[in-house]
């Protein structure tokens, strides 16, 4: 997940004028009238993943009332997937924009999530307003990473953002068709898409990372980015993508995931991450790896139904819940310039959300007694992301602070 890294206090900055350090602190780039999304994504997105998967669950489970759709598999899947994964990546993927343009992203988004929820028989304008979101979405990330991808490799990243946003419009059609056949194998591919984002961008970061501590420790980590090891699993994931939508290609999926898993396995071990010493938040992001590790490896191992299901949330909750935690965390922390390693709060809330996938996958095994599971899962789940959103809101307040007494600053030395 390639972001932009905060920018440093140098002469230079201190040079520019009030309102631009404003700007520049609180989120706004390239003039007055510019913000960066993920100032408006990230906090709806933990507020979204604290309240409405749990309520969805707990709904399904007869616990809680609950629109027909959101008490529904497919409501759960719509909202995990293209409400709360796609949230995150806008918001982590878009670029400074406009105000006004990133407001209007923004207001779709939230919109398709209001609709959803609480207007009955309102599904078509909801996914009405998904679709233009999941299009406007692709046109303002895509043309700027292809431009930017000087390698043919790192051509992967916006390929694979423009077909999740192609499934999602897909996912949607499905959903009005009302074919469980048809909207679970569109499921299973978006899955799949994210499995892929996840190991091109999560791979880079912890690498990355891993890479850097090393170096302070006085040692060379020389299998990074490892490219032969992640074009192996993202041509496998993109093979299961193909035979997650095909009839009858199960086995073929499951040894293209089983595959992928194991070179997933081999890729995190050589990156040597027992080395790195005093890092608790490069361990909390790289287990995000290691969760969909796992979850590739158990979709190959276990046939469709409960097991299948188990392994999926695998997945979705351990490696997309840990990985996106983690990044919309780090990437306030860098921004309020706090320091990471002294940070509760991350470590306390990946270490939740690791339960709520355990609990999750050993709900399959339960058969007639997982509701205490999956309410136990749900639990650790909300509290994790609502621990989260406490403390973006912490750093966008830091953030709106130091840049108040920055621009106080800056106006009381220009008054003399």
């Amino acid at each position: 997940m390639s972001n932009p890294a905060p920018q440093s206090t140098t002469p230079g900055n201190a040079a520019r004028p009030a309102s631009a350090t404003l700007r520049a602190a609180t989120g706004r780039s390239a003039g007055a009238a510019s913000v960066a999304p993920q100032t408006l994504f990230f906090p709806a997105a933990a507020l979204h993943a604290a309240l409405l998967l749990p309520w969805s669950v707990l709904a399904m489970l007869h616990l809680l009332p609950a629109p027909a759709l959101l008490a529904s598999p497919l409501g759960h899947a719509h909202e995990m997937l293209l409400g709360f994964a796609l949230g995150v990546v806008a918001g982590y993927q878009l670029p400074p924009l406009p105000r006004a343009r990133a407001r209007l992203l923004f207001g779709l988004w939230l919109a398709a999530r209001l609709v959803f929820i609480a207007i009955p028989g309102g599904l078509l304008l909801a996914l009405a307003l998904e679709a233009v979101f999941a299009v406007a979405l692709a046109l303002h990330m895509t043309p700027r990473l292809f431009r930017a991808a000087k390698k043919l490799r790192n051509q992967v990243l916006p390929t694979v953002l423009a077909a999740l946003c192609v499934a999602a419009v897909v996912f949607d059609a499905a959903m009005l068709a009302l074919t469980g056949t048809a909207w679970s194998a569109v499921a299973s591919a978006i899955v799949l898409l994210l499995a892929a984002l996840m190991t091109f961008m999560g791979g880079r970061l912890v690498a990355a990372e891993a890479a850097g501590q090393l170096y302070k420790q006085g040692e060379v980590l020389s299998p990074r980015v490892q490219p032969r090891i992640e074009a192996a699993v993202l041509l496998l994931l993109a093979a299961a993508l193909v035979f997650a939508v095909l009839p009858q290609q199960d086995v073929l999926l499951r040894a293209s995931c089983l595959l992928a898993g194991v070179l997933s396995l081999v890729r995190m071990l050589r990156w040597r991450l027992w080395a790195c010493h005093g890092r608790p938040d490069l361990m909390a992001l790289a287990s995000g790896y290691a969760w969909l590790a796992l979850g590739l490896l158990g979709m190959g191992l276990t046939p469709p139904g409960a097991a299948r299901a188990a392994a999926l949330h695998l997945v979705t909750i351990g490696a997309l819940g840990t990985l996106t935690l983690n990044v919309m965390l780090n990437t306030m922390l860098l921004k309020a310039k706090q320091v990471r390693e002294e940070q509760r709060i991350p470590l306390l809330a990946t270490g939740l959300v690791a339960v709520a996938a355990v609990l999750r996958a050993a709900s399959a095994c339960a058969g007639a007694d997982s509701a205490p599971w999956l309410v136990l899962a749900a639990a650790c789940w909300s509290i994790a992301f609502a621990a989260a959103f406490v403390l973006i809101r912490r750093c966008l307040r830091i953030i709106a602070t130091r840049a108040r007494e920055a621009s106080a600053k800056t106006q009381a030395g220009a008054a003399r």
